[in-house]
């Protein structure tokens, strides 16, 4: 009796049809499948990537590892948003026996599978003390836009009169 209510309760019909996910997959609708992860893959996405470069690069060295990685982004796909080098600035703390680093943020978008082979390119520089990439939002996206046109964000702080 009890394993009769069991069947009933979590495995009948009733349930499956309000929960898809519950249902096995057809096997006929395999190609609808990989139609809908391809269309999550080929969505475009903005990223933003800050980069530390070893301080010991001179500035021809620094202006061609931007252009190196900016030119990456373009040959797959993507799209540079607004490059912002940041300069020599001092590390909160050692990274690899360096107090300071060039910091350099790239905002740019492209497909979601692009990163990894970005991270494969920034892990085999040796130029590079640290990155880190991070998906805007929409939010994010106009946020940015309204910093770099000078509007007002809301966030400044007033000035003492």
């Amino acid at each position: 009796m009890l394993k009769m209510l069991f069947i009933n309760f979590f495995i009948s019909p009733r349930k499956s049809q309000s929960f898809p996910y519950l249902r096995r997959p057809n096997p006929a609708n395999r190609d609808g499948i990989k139609q809908i992860l391809k269309t999550k893959q080929g969505k475009m996405n903005n990223y933003e990537l800050m980069v530390i470069f070893t301080p010991v690069l001179s500035e021809e060295e620094f202006k061609a590892a931007q252009k190196k990685y900016t030119d990456f982004v373009t040959e797959h796909g993507g799209s540079i948003t607004h490059s912002n080098p940041w300069g020599l600035k001092s590390l909160a703390y050692p990274i690899q026996k360096k107090t300071t680093g060039i910091y350099w943020v790239l905002e740019y978008s492209a497909l979601s599978s692009f990163n990894e082979k970005l991270q494969i390119q920034i892990l085999r520089d040796e130029q590079i003390i640290r990155h880190m990439a991070t998906k805007l939002d929409k939010y994010d996206v106009e946020y940015n836009a309204r910093k770099r046109s000078g509007v007002p964000t809301g966030t400044e702080k007033l000035a003492k009169v």
